[in-house]
């Protein structure tokens, strides 16, 4: 937990508060990180973290997606911003499609 707060800080991405939420509360056996926070400004924050050694592909983004609505509907709240953690090679296609869904990407590929 302090690293990834340490990494966000580094992006100039500060917290009133973040707690991790497993994936299984969610439904969802991914191996992933989940991270919801409250901004300075008040509003609700999800953080992705992702690491494996193969490629981050499109089928796995629309998966991260339908984890975003998931966990909208499980705190009954809108999530304004979404940030990724990528530490794996990630698709073109998987890159542009978190994009245009508003997604802001941080991508460490090995």
């Amino acid at each position: 937990m302090k690293e990834i707060v340490e990494y966000l800080q580094q992006k100039n991405i500060i917290f009133k508060s973040l707690k991790e939420v497993a994936p299984k509360e969610l439904g969802s056996r991914k191996k992933i990180v989940l991270y919801l926070g409250v901004d300075l400004k008040g509003y609700y924050v999800l953080v992705m973290q992702v690491e494996k050694k193969s490629r981050v592909l499109r089928k796995e983004v629309g998966e991260f997606m339908a984890l975003h609505e998931k966990m909208e509907q499980y705190i009954d709240i809108k999530i304004k911003k979404k940030y990724i953690i990528i530490k794996a090679p990630l698709c073109s296609h998987a890159k542009k499609m978190l994009e245009e869904n508003g997604w802001k990407i941080y991508h460490e590929s090995e």
